[in-house]
């Protein structure tokens, strides 16, 4: 995998995380909104793996923004 793809995810990871806080939502009330479990928003945000196009968009509706504010 090209280097630039881990510093992409690690982005989008920061992102989540600050979006997420801005929110005034835990990891735990994040996966609770959307069906997942926190450890798997804590490997996001950790860019330790990577959210699914279906989990971006629940993401963006969770936190209220566009798609595109995760992934630009």
């Amino acid at each position: 995998m090209p280097d630039w793809v881990h510093t992409r995810r690690r982005a989008i990871g920061d992102r989540i995380r600050t979006l997420r806080r801005y929110a005034g939502l835990s990891q735990l009330q994040l996966g609770e909104r959307i069906g997942r479990d926190h450890k798997t928003i804590h490997r996001w945000e950790a860019a330790s793996t990577e959210p699914t196009l279906t989990d971006l968009l629940l993401l963006a509706d969770a936190l209220g923004v566009p798609l595109a504010d995760l992934v630009r």
